[in-house]
């Protein structure tokens, strides 16, 4: 009511000997202005297409999903677009993105709305005019995070095909080590640093609204974007089966929105309609659960010392894993089928089955709570299928603290290797994906 007017003023696209630049320039009107960009190092790449219109319509698009970090701070009524003009198809589109893709955000700040009222777009800016379509056809671009299912797709890939690229956003230590442990040299990592504006920290600092973000659509479009410039035809992202389950009972509310097969989706109708280039999005993992990749991963030894994914533990000058949050007992859980627990306590520097604080979020990972954490893990069904597993391998005697519970409170599931075959043919892999993929559960 306060700030109604939310504003998507400019975007600019621009370069140095080192550097592209994507500028964007957004404001909340009467409260504050931002100026948030992405470097993307040249390195040795041959970058093209700089002034395409092709080019400066992704860029545009792109700045629509930057500029969510910005809009939810106020969650203001009116989104006025003064650099571009969506169509009414393009509205609905982006309707749809902010309202499910800030699902946990406004079920953390409990804000009570639809997806038609949310958000009002209004265009006041021109259409981009695109030019012919260059020719495409051949390049992968992998995202690569640090974490056992990026690394994972990396592997599976990586002597598969010519041209591959990784590509990773912000100096992840944790990322570096585990690309050149794959076999490429650093020179070969399309590398962006993404830069927040400091106003909007001090904003959250003064209490303005915060939460999660759909990080993974800004990921899509920006991939997106480095392909067309680059002219790889595949981006090749690490999303499973598994991202596919809501957190809320009975309500389309998902920490994984934008890495769901409903988002995959959606964006690839957008991209063949709006974008217009002739690159492919798709998850190389999307056939496969978040249990058949523990299992791929398990047999990946030279990555397990190396590999992270607790955001939590990301915070600090190392990257760690803390040993005492969801994401972190979710991953020790799935993988613990398929290492041995003492491996296991090497990896994340102690028993995390021993840990009594982590009881509630056990709990809640096996789908006996409220909620599922809202953190990057698995199904209910993976989680108790790994669990069963472990307390069927380990002697009844010495079972640790969370899997004695498991056993005195809830039923074990069937383990049988048929939970290891699955494979849902509602994906978009290109043949030559499917049966690299195939082969290897």
């Amino acid at each position: 009511m306060k700030y109604p007017n939310f504003i998507y003023n400019n975007y600019k696209i621009s370069e140095d000997s080192e550097k592209i630049y994507f500028d964007y320039e957004f404001e909340i009107e009467g409260l504050a202005k931002f100026t948030p960009k992405h470097e993307i190092l040249k390195k040795g790449f041959r970058w093209k297409h700089l002034e395409s219109n092709i080019l400066k319509n992704i860029v545009f698009n792109l700045g629509m999903v930057e500029a969510i970090s910005y809009f939810k701070a106020t969650c203001s009524e009116n989104f006025i677009i003064k650099c571009g003009r969506l169509d009414e198809k393009q509205e609905k589109w982006f309707r749809k993105l902010f309202y499910l893709g800030l699902g946990e955000f406004r079920y953390i700040n409990k804000i009570q709305t639809s997806e038609e009222d949310f958000v009002k777009f209004k265009s006041i800016g021109n259409f981009i005019e695109l030019e012919e379509i260059p020719k495409i056809t051949s390049g992968i671009i992998i995202p690569i995070g640090g974490g056992k299912d990026s690394n994972v797709t990396m592997e599976l890939l990586k002597d598969k095909f010519q041209n591959i690229n990784p590509f990773m956003i912000g100096t992840k230590e944790v990322s570096y080590n585990c690309i050149q442990i794959a076999g490429f040299s650093k020179d070969s990592i399309i590398e962006v640093n993404r830069i927040i504006d400091k106003n909007l920290i001090d904003l959250n600092k003064k209490g303005f609204l915060n939460g999660h973000t759909p990080f993974s659509a800004m990921v899509a479009f920006l991939t997106y974007a480095i392909a067309f410039m680059l002219d790889k035809k595949y981006i090749a992202l690490s999303n499973e089966d598994s991202s596919n389950e809501t957190n809320i009972e009975n309500e389309n509310i998902n920490h994984q929105y934008s890495k769901t097969l409903e988002f995959e989706n959606d964006f690839r109708w957008y991209a063949r309609n709006y974008l217009k280039t002739e690159s492919e999005y798709f998850s190389f993992l999307r056939p496969i659960s978040e249990l058949q990749i523990a299992m791929i991963f398990s047999r990946l030894e030279k990555y397990h010392k190396i590999f992270k994914s607790c955001n939590k533990g990301s915070k600090g000058v190392n990257w760690i894993w803390c040993g005492d949050c969801p994401k972190c007992l979710f991953v020790y859980t799935i993988l613990s089928p398929f290492i041995e627990q003492k491996k296991l306590e090497e990896i994340f520097g102690a028993n995390l089955f021993e840990k009594e604080n982590l009881l509630q979020t056990f709990i809640e990972l096996c789908g006996f709570g409220d909620i599922k954490p809202f953190e990057c893990v698995g199904t209910f069904s993976e989680v108790r299928y790994s669990i069963s597993k472990v307390i069927k391998l380990i002697d009844a005697n010495e079972l640790p603290y969370l899997l004695k519970y498991y056993k005195e409170h809830f039923d074990l599931v069937d383990t049988s290797d048929s939970n290891l075959k699955y494979f849902n043919e509602n994906n978009n892999l290109p043949d030559e994906f499917k049966k690299i993929l195939k082969e290897n559960i």
